[in-house]
């Protein structure tokens, strides 16, 4: 069905060429003049029934009235023009709102659209910087940590596209994601030529969402990817205007994949017997469901507090110690800088994030107890490699909680008194006193700091070569 406004102007696109007035039209439905006009300028949403009788008094039907498509180009503007004027971008200004009415010329209709989407262009030139995206990215954190990192709206709309094509138990197969594509009208193709820019594309025209290549390796990343494209469409995702609206976005489509490919109901009966047997591990978390360990330990946070009434705290950290990705409910400290942004300082070298990755033997689950000023954490750590780098991945909750996790027998304990730099920022006495003034390093240049993103319709991503992708392929 269109939306209110479109479904406005098509009736009055009908009610002017048939000839008639507000007035006539309104007599013939049981309407006043002016109640009519309230409908024609998108206002209120009319009954089926009065649909029914609108239809028959233009002599059109009321699938006519009901076609998702401006009924002309004059409308197709009105309509971009009020929706240009009702977002925040705008509103922000303090201008007024311009009716685009009927003395309004093309002319000038088209002038005043021209500037909106300069606008908008250029908002999205200066939004793409890297300030912009870690305070955006901080605000919906600290949002996220006051709902417990726990969307049920999200967590309804997943277990919905979950039962849709009858899936029970254990890992979702590509042929269900396959199956979910098709209830909402979408086929997937996977090309081995997608713009380094995107991860994935979706035609909207031909029904299409291009993926990588079957073939790649850890091709389970691809449920996750074509489970992200079409939560955009499902969610009535719109291009979004400020980098905060990006984000947000971004964040909904990975919540939602996560959640379909370890649906609430399932994954929830999973955690309990877990911990009822004092036995939860996020690995076994992971290799039920068949998804890498750490968007195992993402959901876990997902449902840690709500389900399982833990707190808990979360870190994928480089091998340098920089924060990828953090969140936390359970009052552990993380490191920030003065806008309160996480990504990019550096954890204490003494938390397990930190101490797994300096450890030999990598391929098993390393647990540690850390003395903090702010209290006692049990944490779980594993390691990986992705695009050449060492990362780390953990999960952690306070020395209470401990009582219900695997590896809480551990021996390993460590202090850590950060952010006192005595912990592990300043270097040793007597190594200072034996090094300071005999050592000069090339520093290592991180490229991509340097290095502007591209200004397209999303952020990062590349329109040109988005284009040229979708034309080849029509």
């Amino acid at each position: 069905m269109s939306d209110v406004a479109t479904l406005g102007r098509r009736i009055r696109y009908f009610r002017n060429r048939a000839g008639l007035t507000l007035d006539e039209v309104g007599a013939k439905v049981g309407l006043s003049g002016s109640q009519l006009s309230i409908i024609e300028n998108g206002k209120r949403e009319p009954k089926l029934s009065l649909l029914t009788a609108l239809a028959a008094a233009l002599n059109v039907t009321v699938a006519s009235l009901l076609e998702t498509a401006p009924p002309d180009e004059r409308a197709a503007k009105e309509l971009e023009l009020e929706r240009a004027q009702s977002t925040s971008l705008y509103r922000s200004l303090g201008l007024p709102i311009i009716k685009p009415g009927k003395t309004m010329s093309d002319e000038t209709l088209d002038a005043v659209l021209g500037l909106h989407r300069e606008l908008v262009k250029r908002e999205h030139q200066k939004i793409a910087t890297p300030e912009e995206a870690r305070r955006a990215n901080t605000k919906l954190r600290e949002h996220m940590r006051t709902l417990d990192n726990y969307r049920d709206d999200l967590e309804e709309v997943a277990q919905q596209l979950s039962d849709s094509v009858g899936h029970v138990s254990g890992a979702l197969t590509h042929r269900e994601v396959s199956l979910m594509a098709g209830t909402l009208g979408f086929t997937l193709v996977h090309v081995d030529d997608l713009p380094d820019s995107a991860r994935s594309i979706t035609d909207l025209a031909n029904g299409r969402i291009y993926l990588p290549p079957a073939s790649i390796p850890g091709g389970h990343g691809l449920r996750s990817m074509a489970i992200q494209a079409m939560a955009h469409r499902v969610l009535g995702h719109r291009v979004p205007h400020t980098y905060a609206e990006f984000l947000q976005q971004r964040l909904d489509i990975n919540y939602v994949a996560a959640a379909v490919l370890m649906p609430r109901r399932q994954a929830v009966e999973f955690l309990t017997r877990a911990k009822n047997d004092r036995n939860i591990a996020v690995e076994d978390f992971r290799d039920a469901f068949g998804v890498t360990h750490e968007a195992a330990a993402l959901r876990f946070t997902n449902l840690a507090t709500r389900h399982l009434d833990l707190t808990v705290h979360f870190l994928r950290v480089g091998n340098d110690g920089a924060v990828y990705k953090a969140y936390e409910n359970d009052g552990l400290r993380l490191p920030v800088d003065v806008t309160g942004s996480v990504e990019g300082q550096h954890v204490c070298r003494k938390w397990s994030a930190r101490v797994a990755l300096g450890r030999h033997n990598r391929t098993t689950e390393y647990y540690q107890y850390t003395d903090t000023p702010e209290g006692t954490f049990w944490e779980s750590t594993q390691t990986g490699t992705g695009g050449g780098d060492d990362f780390s991945i953990t999960v952690g909750v306070p020395f209470d909680s401990a009582k219900w996790f695997r590896g809480r027998d551990t021996t390993e304990r460590k202090k850590s008194t950060c952010p006192d730099p005595t912990c592990c920022v300043i270097p040793d006495a007597s190594l200072s006193a034996k090094w300071a003034g005999h050592a000069w390093t090339s520093a290592r240049m991180h490229a991509h700091i340097l290095s502007p993103l591209p200004s397209g319709t999303f952020p990062g991503v590349d329109d040109r070569d988005v284009f040229e992708f979708l034309e080849r392929h029509n």
